[in-house]
């Protein structure tokens, strides 16, 4: 089955077709909205600013994402793809998200630990999630990001620093991951296996 990743121009676009692809999924990529009208499965792919994501209101992504999420089709973003989820972000107070979860991002708090987080850290995954079966408590997945979502009912994995953060987010057919799957390993692979497997 077809698997469209978006290209806004500020993604880590590269790696993430290419671990699509050494799964074995027929990927076709995009910048303009047309192909999301026939889209199978979708994936934001995201990395850097918030409001690098403007350009998807620019470009007419925004309202083809929306419409194709209406329609049941699988979504998942990644990093700044997943923030772009929320209805906001202080990293870019004029820049909207997407609204589908009503929350806004927030940065870490200055503290002891160094902000932004970067490096391996620990997924406590809900024993519910569609999209983290078959993830074990504690494994590891690499992250990298200054500002971070809210724990709610929406949380499928949440992760431990300076405070406890979402890590993961589901609701129906949107999935989003604040970690790097194409960069975690054989966990990330996994993650994105499940992905391509849901129907």
């Amino acid at each position: 089955m077809k698997t469209t990743v978006i290209d806004y121009k500020a993604g880590n676009l590269t790696s993430v077709v290419k671990a699509l692809r050494h799964l074995g999924a027929d990927v076709e990529v995009t910048d303009t909205p047309g192909p999301l009208s026939n889209a199978k499965r979708i994936i934001l792919p995201g990395v850097g600013h918030f409001a690098a994501t403007k350009r998807l209101d620019d470009t007419g992504l925004t309202p083809a994402i929306r419409a194709a999420i209406a329609r049941g089709i699988p979504f998942l973003g990644i990093c700044v793809g997943m923030q772009w989820l929320y209805a906001a972000s202080t990293e870019a107070p004029g820049q909207p998200g997407l609204g589908y979860f009503p929350e806004t991002l927030e940065r870490f708090p200055d503290g002891q630990e160094k902000v932004p987080h970067v490096g391996w850290n620990q997924l406590h995954p809900n024993p519910n999630s569609r999209l983290l079966q078959g993830v074990a408590q504690n494994e590891f997945a690499y992250f990298t990001h200054g500002w971070r979502a809210p724990i709610t009912a929406a949380t499928a994995a949440t992760t431990d620093y300076i405070q406890p953060f979402a890590s993961a987010v589901e609701e129906d057919n949107v999935f989003g991951v604040q970690f790097h799957p194409e960069k975690s390993s054989e966990t990330g692979l996994k993650i994105l296996r499940t992905f391509l497997e849901l129907q």
